[in-house]
């Protein structure tokens, strides 16, 4: 272990905690305004670097560039189809969301349809986080940060198991310290910081990788050899054999990535924090160009680990961090790993804000305790959230032994992710689908695609018609249920979205032209690599 790895590493780490604290240390975290919606202030670069920062995790760092080291540049898709669901959630869904002047994804289907809607949705996205993202946010930073800082012989501690647990909880209890005792705009200001660093470690390492390429001959000629000796891996159009097939693009690789923007309440918080449309326009947009940028440190140095290290016998998952220990030098490991860390924290403290708000203004203000004074509601959030990190905190080392985290995570996502899709998008379209229809699509749909992964004969269809057909499939059966149960059963009166009063709506000029050029773009990088 160097010790100026460690050094770099302890002083970017404290760098970011002493900022973060200094500019959010006189902020309103008593009232439920304050806490969960940091008093609405927030401004473009913070909600784009919060945005940023909470969707970059270990899972996606490691995971995406060991996809890239056996596919290639064809999962750049969960990069690219991001930014159209990013236009998509600037241009149609945020106006509607500040318009309601919510704090949660559940209290707009409140709005629309009833409570009964809202508390099924609840107790949905609660299961969820506390089952699969929190645990795998932990499981899969602890084993990188293992790697990346040599814990091992650092620490002197042996035993595989014990480090594991050592290292989820240290890693858990400063998260929670953020999420529970700093609220929303801690979680935003710390998120910020930390993309800045992890966009500039990004591209250093791609950098040196491409250095090592060409053996110190410069990063262009390292392109060439790139492109010269391994041109299948620089093709952008998915073969039917690899993980992200071309046509699923337009099926459920796209609704996967809608949900993930527009509707996923550990996202969108921070949008619905926005000091008013324009600035969240705006920073849901920037976020859309920095994800443009996300092939160069997403996927490239997979590409690059694996002209360098695919001989050496290398696994795919092993490739980012391979690379990370041999393209760079100690200090900027250490402030890499500083960053790391600082991404781990971002996302687990996001979904554990999004989770203790979920509790706070929907379970126990919607049913517990209606009458609850803004401070007994921000204490419970602060309650339960120590509950769910402890929680999640004993979880995350039994997963320990399972095969593909970053595919059990797509997998377990999509059951949730296209019921609540499809009932937001229907709820906002239509004026007559009654409550109904939404609880029949919640729960079937969840029902639905479980069956399709785990329940036989059910499960041959995801092997028949390809996994993301299957779940688009699903989306449309329950799209075409509620609008025939609307139609058969439909509510009294037309559904009048009323404005809260809470923002306000004017939009920013710029948006509307901002989203054409972000689409071009992405037209322009597929084509640009298709084939070459």
């Amino acid at each position: 272990m160097h010790a100026l790895t460690l050094a770099s590493f302890l002083f970017f780490t404290g760098l970011v905690a002493f900022i973060t604290w200094r500019i959010t240390r006189r902020d309103d975290h008593k009232s439920t305004s304050g806490y969960f919606l940091a008093g609405r202030t927030l401004t473009f670069p913070l909600i784009a670097g919060s945005l940023l920062m909470t969707n970059l995790s270990t899972e996606q760092m490691v995971g995406l560039n060991g996809a890239a080291f056996s596919d290639g540049l064809s999962v750049m898709a969960w990069e690219v189809v991001a930014v159209i669901a990013l236009v998509a959630l600037a241009l149609f869904f945020l106006p509607r969301f500040l318009r309601s002047g919510i704090a949660t994804l559940p209290q707009l289907l409140s709005i629309r349809f009833d409570a009964g809607t809202q508390l099924i949705t609840n107790v949905i996205f609660l299961i969820a986080y506390a089952v699969i993202l929190l645990p795998i946010i932990l499981y899969s930073g602890a084993m990188g940060l293992q790697g990346m800082l040599d814990l091992q012989g650092l620490t002197g501690i042996q035993s595989p198991t014990t480090l594991l647990w050592l290292t989820v909880w240290i890693v858990g209890i400063i998260g929670a310290i953020y999420a529970l005792f700093g609220g929303l705009r801690t979680v935003a200001v710390s998120d910020t910081l930390n993309g800045v660093g992890l966009l500039i470690g990004g591209f250093v390492i791609v950098y040196f990788g491409l250095q090592a390429v060409s053996g110190g001959d410069g990063i262009f000629e390292g392109w060439s050899i790139l492109k010269e000796s391994d041109p299948e891996k620089l093709n952008s159009i998915g073969g039917s054999d690899q993980q992200v097939p071309f046509f699923t693009l337009f099926t459920g690789v796209f609704l996967i990535n809608l949900f993930y923007w527009t509707t996923n309440q550990q996202i969108i918080q921070r949008t619905f924090a926005a000091k008013n449309l324009a600035e969240g326009q705006k920073g849901v947009l920037l976020t859309g160009f920095f994800k443009l940028l996300g092939p160069l440190y997403l996927v490239l140095p997979g590409i690059i680990a694996y002209h360098l290290y695919a001989e050496q016998g290398v696994r795919a998952d092993e490739a980012y961090g391979h690379l990370v220990f041999n393209v760079l030098p100690p200090y900027l490991t250490g402030f890499f790993a500083a960053v790391m860390v600082g991404a781990i924290l971002s996302s687990f403290n996001s979904a554990l804000n999004s989770t203790t708000t979920i509790f706070s203004l929907g379970i126990y203000k919607g049913v517990l305790n209606k009458d609850a004074s803004e401070e007994q509601v921000v204490k419970s959030g602060k309650v339960f959230g120590w509950i769910m990190a402890f929680a999640t905190m004993t979880i995350a080392p039994l997963l320990a032994g399972q095969e593909s985290l970053f595919g059990y995570l797509q997998r377990m996502n999509a059951i949730y992710f296209i019921p609540i899709l499809a009932v937001v998008i229907v709820g906002l379209l239509t004026k007559r689908v009654p409550p109904m229809a939404a609880k029949i699509a919640l729960v079937g749909g969840c029902l639905l695609i479980a069956a399709g992964y785990f329940v036989p004969p059910f499960n041959q269809l995801p092997v028949v018609m390809h996994e993301f057909h299957f779940v688009a499939s699903v989306f449309v059966l329950l799209v075409v249920v509620m609008l025939v149960i609307g139609k058969l059963r439909p509510r009294e009166t037309d559904w009048v979205h009323e404005h809260s009063g809470d923002v306000d709506l004017t939009p920013w000029k710029g948006a509307v032209p901002t989203g054409i050029v972000l689409i071009v773009l992405v037209v322009i990088m597929y084509a640009a690599f298709a084939g070459v």
